[in-house]
């Protein structure tokens, strides 16, 4: 099934452009940045891409514009528009927080007075300020926000990763309005048009294959006769190993996809087992 013209992708600027752009050279979905940066080409045929900030690309997949794309859920829910969420990548995780400054919270809580609150987040910060019973001033900030307290703001809300910027301006979390990644989105419309959901579907397929990787790594060990049910019943595998004889019946190669999180358990109990010869390598893609 054809498009009548190609699905007009987002593609982000800013610090979630690489973990995106390796996402997708991950899944063999090329992006080749030519003399017209904002318009690169894409290596999959029925999709086009333009580079917007996040932000935009939220608006723009509302109107219509865009069709799908990458953003951050903390931007969607701030904006407040009817998209659909195809994959969550959990990348660049991040943290919607209330700061303040350090010797303003002794105890973790914010004064009861009069207080100022900046951010870019107006929407998200307005309803904290309402949901927490606050007498507050909002003032919409355009970057930088950390750097407004003390002396244009008592507290600000932010995201952070890691708090590392919050301390160093010595700032404080007092409160955590939400959790955020970056999530691929798709205007819900498109989803109706038969052909636009099947390139939809391919490219969240390849997406998926690799994100699937990243959590697995495959994992080869060679067992005697006599061990190798012990082996196999330990393995947590996907669905079930595969199992080939070695040369001169001298027992088994066993292959598994196996957690990533779990790894340093798991070598040290096929060892214990009596697996031999154990080899850990990377995965690109698993397609269920």
């Amino acid at each position: 099934m054809t498009v009548d013209r190609p699905l007009r992708l987002g593609l982000p600027k800013g610090r979630i452009k690489e973990g995106v752009m390796n996402l997708l050279a991950g899944a063999g979905i090329e992006i080749h940045m030519g003399a017209r940066n904002y318009r690169p080409n894409v290596s999959m045929e029925g999709i086009e891409a333009k580079l917007l900030k996040p932000q935009n690309i939220v608006e723009m997949l509302h109107v219509g514009s865009r069709e799908l794309g990458f953003a951050g859920a903390d931007w969607v829910e701030e904006l407040d528009v009817d998209l659909v969420e195809l994959v969550d990548t959990g990348m660049d995780p991040v943290r919607l927080v209330a700061a303040a400054p350090e010797e303003m919270v002794p105890g973790g809580k914010l004064p009861d007075r009069p207080l100022v609150v900046a951010s870019e987040y107006e929407r998200l910060t307005r309803r904290w300020i309402e949901e927490r019973g606050l007498d507050a001033t909002f003032v919409h900030s355009y970057g930088a926000t950390e750097v407004f307290p003390p002396e244009d703001a008592d507290c600000i809300v932010d995201n952070t990763a890691t708090g590392s910027t919050l301390r160093a301006n010595g700032l404080a979390i007092v409160d955590t309005l939400m959790l955020s990644s970056t999530r691929l989105y798709a205007n819900p419309k498109i989803l109706d048009e038969p052909a636009k959901r099947e390139v939809v579907d391919r490219f969240v397929l390849l997406i998926e294959s690799v994100l699937a990787a990243r959590r697995r790594v495959m994992i080869e060990v060679n067992v005697d006769r006599d061990k190798l049910e012990e082996v196999v019943a330990f393995l947590p595998c996907m669905r079930e190993p595969t199992i080939s004889p070695l040369r001169g019946e001298a027992g088994f190669a066993v292959k598994a996809a196996v957690p990533r999180g779990e790894l340093t358990a798991i070598v040290p109990e096929l060892k214990a087992r009596g697996g031999s010869d154990i080899v850990v390598t990377e995965l690109a893609q698993i397609i269920p």
